[in-house]
């Protein structure tokens, strides 16, 4: 990355190499989390879809359920496009849909067991990757980047 700036600071006399310096380690970083991401996907046997719909349900608190229109627009989806979604989940015991006793029309998606702990599973495998490409930084110093990057993003 160095290298790749000054090559760049000598061709291009009005480049700021701070900037594309920050920029080129930046989006390396991007890179490198993509990575992680697709590799503990592999590692679940998840496809993107199907965890991201375990993730909004586990993120609800216990017990982990809500109505298909609600998670539907959690998730920016039609309710037609989140019903094919639910169907392999359901059918491989991740989640179940049930309908209200008192009210049969009123369906509710809820995390079974099995999905709780495949989300788990999924999500610690993550948060290792990414405590690794952190662990060069003191405990300071990555309260000092998150707090730069709130700044940056906001």
């Amino acid at each position: 990355m160095d290298a790749h700036v000054e090559i760049w600071s000598k061709e291009l006399a009005w480049l700021d190499p701070l900037t594309e310096a920050i920029t080129v380690r930046l989006a390396t970083l991007s890179r490198r989390l993509t990575q992680s991401r697709k590799r503990a996907l592999a590692g679940s046997g998840f496809r993107l879809w199907e965890f991201k719909i375990l993730l909004n349900l586990r993120r609800l608190g216990a017990p982990y359920a809500t109505s298909p229109s609600l998670l539907a627009e959690a998730m920016g989806l039609t309710r037609g496009a989140l019903s094919a979604r639910l169907a392999p989940l359901e059918e491989a015991g991740l989640i179940v849909r049930t309908h209200d006793s008192e009210d049969r029309r009123r369906v509710e998606v809820r995390l079974t067991e099995a999905g709780y702990e495949a989300f788990e599973r999924h999500a610690a495998a993550e948060s290792r990757d990414e405590r690794d490409m952190l662990a060069p930084l003191t405990a300071q110093e990555r309260r000092t980047l998150d707090a730069l990057l709130r700044k940056l993003v906001t």
